[in-house]
């Protein structure tokens, strides 16, 4: 599962069972830290997933600043709500939302139905880079 975690909304997508590719699924609003946390590692037990990919928010000059802090208290929480056996992985999503945002202008979506389902989008970009890079690493 991958994670594009913003400050209003959590992107949320899933690989196929192969691991080759990402799927946009829903997008979450946030209701605070435990809260969200807890809404999350609820899907994670309905669709049995074994990994999560966390979009990590780094600077543009690669430091961990604001966001990526804020980000990793919610990590810190997710990891908590988690079973033991869920893997959680960071993802450098610093163009992530850029680039859904891209394939959306593409895809000729109005700019209303974009805001609808760029979170998504993004966490489903986050996710095919850590499946291709698993991938290869093989």
């Amino acid at each position: 599962m991958g994670l594009d975690v913003g400050s209003k909304t959590i992107g949320v997508a899933i690989s196929d069972e192969l691991g080759i590719a990402a799927n946009p699924v829903t997008t979450v609003s946030r209701r605070g830290t435990a809260a969200d946390a807890t809404t999350i590692a609820t899907l994670v037990a309905d669709r049995e997933v074994a990994a999560v990919v966390v979009g990590w928010p780094l600077e543009l000059s690669g430091l961990v600043g604001p966001r990526a802090r804020r980000v990793q208290v919610f990590i810190d929480a997710l990891r908590a709500a988690l079973p033991e056996q869920v893997a959680m992985h960071t993802w450098d999503e610093r163009f992530s939302t850029v680039a859904a945002e891209r394939v959306l202008l593409e895809a000729d979506l109005s700019r209303r139905k974009r805001r609808q389902v760029v979170d998504r989008q993004a966490a489903a970009y986050i996710l095919q880079g850590w499946l291709d890079a698993r991938r290869q690493a093989e």
